[in-house]
């Protein structure tokens, strides 16, 4: 890209962030949705709340219980959340007010950081594409590199003053976290505990600190369009500020927050790891006119040179393998070119008629 084109592109990020403070008045017609894919809010149900594991016999005698949870739970909803997950209370609180104080700082402040290049081990920007997005998301979001740590921190936001130190202790737990995790789900698929750990070669970890700001009119416009996560799991703090929903069964829920849990749901690599076995759910970002919200979604997965492919464990006569094989970086690829539109991406790894 030429120096002018990166200009250019810059200030396109810079004039549309939400949380500059001056775009929000108003639903600009860039994010109005089709009248179709609109959230509904009213017909939205609250019946429905997915599991909730409690962590504190994972490494015990119980273990294996504990793993028969996960596994129904990766069964039956592919999202759930965890308590007991060893992530210290302090450390949250201390991760969403440095989020909160990240997007309450003079625009000049973290302008620097605007850019569209996916590359960037730090990055700030709005919606999921603006330059592909026909309609806007209402969210503007810091992206993180994680992993290795000590490659990408010294690229992290120099403000606030105590960004580094905190968003780098609470990667690092919850990387531990998701290993945890990992080597349980393993275990779910009849694999031994390393099994992910190994497929996912040399990793990939990065966090988002997604910023909502209130919007004048919730129902005509989204946070975040449907999707399924195109990594491998997610582990996210969502605050105490309703906005997250799952699809189930064709109808939309709302997932309310669990004070000090984290919301965990699959993504599309473990969804054709366990050969659609264990499921990566369609879900959303919803807004609403009064609170700004704040959530820290950690997308962990292989790295993008991983080949992913069934595992054998999850192939039988009774389950032909469903996907084709694919590298990661493949699989991105695809994601970043065709957007946020359900879980339309897998279809195209599926095998068709024996293929």
């Amino acid at each position: 890209m030429s120096s002018t084109a990166h200009v250019e592109t810059h200030l396109n990020v810079v004039e549309k962030l939400l949380s500059n403070g001056f775009n929000h008045l108003q639903v600009n017609k860039n994010y109005i949705f089709p009248p179709n894919e609109r959230p509904q809010i009213d017909e939205v149900s609250h019946s429905y709340s997915i599991p909730v594991i409690d962590l504190k016999d994972l490494d015990g005698p119980a273990r294996k219980s504990v793993v028969n949870e996960i596994k129904r739970a990766c069964e039956e909803d592919g999202f759930f959340q965890i308590v007991n997950h060893g992530v210290p209370e302090t450390l949250m609180k201390s991760m969403m007010d440095v989020a909160k104080e990240f997007f309450e700082m003079p625009l000049e402040d973290r302008a620097c950081l605007c850019s569209e290049d996916v590359s960037q081990s730090a990055r700030l920007s709005t919606s999921f594409n603006i330059t592909k997005d026909k309609f806007l998301n209402w969210m503007d979001f810091l992206t993180l590199q994680c992993h290795p740590l000590e490659e990408f921190i010294h690229s992290w936001p120099q403000k606030p003053a105590a960004c580094r130190e905190i968003a780098g202790t609470y990667a690092k737990e919850i990387r531990a976290l998701t290993l945890r995790l990992l080597a349980a789900i393993s275990e779910a698929m009849e694999k031994d505990s390393d099994y992910l750990n190994t497929i996912f070669k040399k990793h990939r970890q990065v966090m988002n600190i997604n910023y909502y700001p209130p919007c004048p009119n919730p129902d005509l416009t989204l946070g975040v369009a449907p999707h399924s996560d195109a990594t491998g799991i997610t582990l996210l703090m969502q605050g105490l500020v309703s906005g997250l929903q799952v699809l189930k069964d064709g109808e939309w829920f709302a997932v309310e927050p669990t004070p000090n849990a984290l919301v965990v749901n699959l993504g599309d690599q473990l969804q054709v790891l366990s050969n659609g076995r264990f499921q990566s759910v369609e879900h959303r970002a919803v807004t609403n006119s009064t609170t700004a919200r704040i959530t820290i979604p950690t997308f962990y997965g292989p790295s993008l040179d991983a080949f992913i492919s069934p595992a054998e464990s999850m192939v039988d006569e009774d389950h032909p393998a469903l996907y084709k094989g694919f590298t990661c970086g493949e699989y991105f690829k695809a994601f970043r070119s065709q957007g946020l539109k359900g879980k339309s991406l897998l279809d195209r790894f599926k095998i068709q008629n024996g293929q």
